[in-house]
């Protein structure tokens, strides 16, 4: 029997309570107002923007000061056509000639001279009018852009808002949903073993069910934070939001299938079926200990067949409910199969980790190398069955750049670079490179090294999955981030262990233990 040491449990307790602060602080300070993300919004391009916005308002009061000089020159009236008209003075000569007292006489201007005057001037009038309209006109088009500036500033900071205000929420979804679907990986790989008959896994089926045990707790949290969501504590899901639906003709298309009634019914059947087996086939496991025939062992064998039906089907459509629907316009025929191959390997490297812990503490002494070199095996194929997944959608939807397609990629290639391409070294190329080599799989540090690699690069997987659609680009590992991983982190470790130490680590009753025990590959 396992012991669930008091420094194991003391530290579980811990990861809670420095989690739970940390996920406490991210909402604290998450803005209360639209008024505060305007803030935030003005810190953030404070720095880098200020000279380069004076430069800018500088150049436009130079351009506003010569637009104005021009359009006074050009709207002033030209009088063209009219002959200057000069003082005429009588000669002296003339004037005494003819005894008239010496005078300035005006010479009258000719008849078309004043026709031409006339004409420019109502020209003038003409033009001076059309400058007064030209002002009007300017002066309403500068205030309904000032207007519609301030309704897109307006609706950015509220944009923002909603998004920071999400943050705490995306990451503990996050790291709930990824700590439970990696148990829900470990329940799927237990089956796939009882409906094979393997006969190398018994000795670790125990194992597997202490894993499982976490999946009925963490499904209520996952249940919860989806709750909340239909009824719009936060807003993960914008399509759960009646305001959005009613100006998104995408959204309205869908409403059939996204509607928060049938969403929590479809939650609820899925978790419900998967927690039933994970009961059900312990109840079995335990019963078959003390059994004197292998009854419980054949009711385990076809539990597991019909759960691998219901799981394939229900992992999918699950896929697309808490993960793909964060994003409601976009969609992948192959997303259900990419978070199945994620969580599934991360199921698999788990078994691995507490496999090589128990036995590092003296337990699991019929655990021999060659049951850590067949999970090893497992980690390294379905690591290169993600990346084939993963890029098989990410060419397809590159190759054909449909617009409403690439924009998922887009989006997280240009505002979450880091965890986008450090994503696909830690899923794919680290783990290549260290498990490739078949001696490296027996040995229990490297296997222990690519699998913290492995459970790390899915997590990172999870992250780009969700917080992309949740929180844009207002994203970064903060407090909420590391508090949600260390608060599950530590929930998972205290309810497992717990389970481990509640029943013998060894299925003693299944009939191929004994072929598990002598495993030799």
């Amino acid at each position: 029997m396992y012991t669930f040491s008091s420094k194991l449990k003391t530290f579980a307790i811990v990861l809670m309570v420095l989690g739970a602060l940390g996920i406490a602080y991210s909402f604290f300070t998450a803005p209360k107002s639209v008024e505060e993300a305007e803030q935030i919004i003005a810190a953030q391009h404070a720095h880098g923007h200020h000279g380069e916005a004076e430069h800018h308002g500088a150049e436009a009061v130079h351009h506003s000061e010569e637009a104005a000089h021009v359009e006074t020159e050009s709207h002033e009236p030209v009088v063209e056509g009219l002959p200057e008209a000069h003082p005429q003075h009588g000669s002296n000569d003339n004037n005494d000639t003819n005894g008239e007292v010496g005078q300035d006489t005006m010479v009258t201007p000719a008849p078309e001279a004043t026709e031409s005057l006339e004409a420019n001037t109502e020209t003038g009038e003409h033009i001076e009018g059309t400058h007064a309209l030209t002002k009007n006109a300017t002066s309403m088009e500068k205030e309904t852009l000032h207007e519609d500036e301030h309704d897109a500033h307006a609706h950015h900071a509220e944009h923002v808002f909603h998004q920071l205000r999400n943050k705490p929420w995306a990451a503990v979804y996050v790291a709930a949903l990824f700590f439970m679907l990696l148990t829900l990986g470990t329940l799927a790989f237990y089956a796939v073993q009882n409906a094979a008959s393997a006969g190398w896994s018994p000795v670790l089926f125990r194992v597997m069910e202490g894993i499982t045990s976490y999946l009925a707790p963490g499904a209520v949290i996952v249940f919860i934070l989806l709750v909340l969501g239909v009824f719009n504590v936060h807003h993960l899901f914008i399509w759960a939001d009646p305001e959005v639906v009613a100006h998104d003709h995408l959204i309205q298309a869908k409403s059939g299938y996204l509607s928060p009634v049938f969403f929590l019914i479809r939650a609820a059947i899925f978790m419900g079926g998967w927690i039933f087996y994970r009961e059900y086939s312990r109840r079995n496991s335990l019963a078959q200990d003390d059994a004197v025939d292998n009854l419980h062992y054949k009711k385990s064998f076809k539990a597991a067949a019909a759960f691998l039906v219901f799981f394939i089907v229900s992992e999918s459509i699950s896929s697309w409910d808490w993960i793909m629907s964060v994003d409601p316009h976009w969609y992948s025929t192959l997303f259900g199969w990419y978070v199945f191959a994620s969580f599934f390997v991360s199921g698999i490297t788990t078994i691995a980790m507490v496999t090589v812990f128990l036995k590092g503490q003296g337990y699991l002494d019929f655990v021999n190398t060659s049951h850590l070199h067949d999970l090893a095996k497992f980690m390294f194929g379905i690591s290169i069955f993600w990346t084939y997944l993963w890029f098989s959608q990410f060419m397809l939807i590159w190759y054909a750049d449909i617009p409403e397609e690439v924009v998922y990629f887009k989006m997280r290639i240009e505002n979450y670079n880091l965890p986008f391409f450090g994503m696909l070294a830690l899923n794919f190329v680290l783990p290549i490179l260290i498990l490739v080599n078949s001696d490296f799989k027996r040995l229990s540090w490297i296997v222990v090294a690519a699998g913290f690699i492995i459970l790390c690069g899915h997590y990172l997987d999870f992250f780009n999955m969700i917080m992309p659609g949740t929180v844009g680009d207002q994203w970064y590992i903060g407090a909420g981030e590391i508090g949600a991983i260390l608060f599950f982190f530590g929930l998972f470790i205290f309810i497992v262990f717990t389970a481990l130490a509640k029943v013998p680590l060894l299925a003693k009753g299944n009939p191929l233990v004994e072929e598990s025990k002598h495993f030799q590959y």
